[in-house]
């Protein structure tokens, strides 16, 4: 549940500040802010209900967000399609994750995004919410979960950590 506020508390600071700006430099455009993040309409699954969600919902689409070296050496959950959020030597967001989703699925599938450990999705959803699509889930804690006391992951959560399908080349 603390990392569902933190990842909230980012998000409406990341709004707040995109707000800011957009006023400060004499955008007339609406922008729609809502404090309780009602405009935010991704959900949010921990990886046990994500994977219990795919199971009974055989139209559901399954992106992992992670970079290609990732995705192939670090592994990934079995049946998820890989479409980087970002990737490359530059870690730049790549601008055609949208219309790559677009050709994995349609505006009325459920897309279920997920990434190493949460945040990628964030950014990846909301691109996919503002293309309009309205069935955006994020896995929470991602593959690997977040650090631990020792800065290491999947050793408290994660897909990986759960125990789920998953499968590495």
């Amino acid at each position: 549940m603390h990392y569902t506020y933190v990842l909230l508390k980012r998000l409406l600071l990341r709004r707040r500040n995109r707000l800011e700006r957009h006023w400060r430099f004499g955008g007339n455009a609406p922008i729609i802010f809502a404090p309780n993040c009602a405009s935010f309409l991704m959900k949010h699954l921990e990886p046990r209900e994500a994977y219990e969600f795919l199971k009974n919902n055989a139209n559901a689409v399954f992106i992992d967000c992670r970079s290609e070296m990732e995705y192939l050496f670090v592994g990934h959950p079995a049946g998820a399609i890989l479409v980087p959020w970002n990737d490359g030597p530059n870690w730049e967001i790549n601008p055609d994750f949208v219309a790559h989703v677009k050709k994995a699925t349609s505006f009325d599938r459920p897309i279920v995004l997920i990434c190493r450990s949460g945040n990628r999705t964030l950014d990846a959803g909301r691109a996919l919410e503002e293309a309009g699509f309205t069935q955006v889930y994020n896995v929470l804690h991602g593959f690997e979960g977040e650090l631990d006391e020792k800065h290491q992951r999947n050793s408290t959560t994660g897909w990986r950590y759960e125990g789920l399908p998953w499968e590495q080349c």
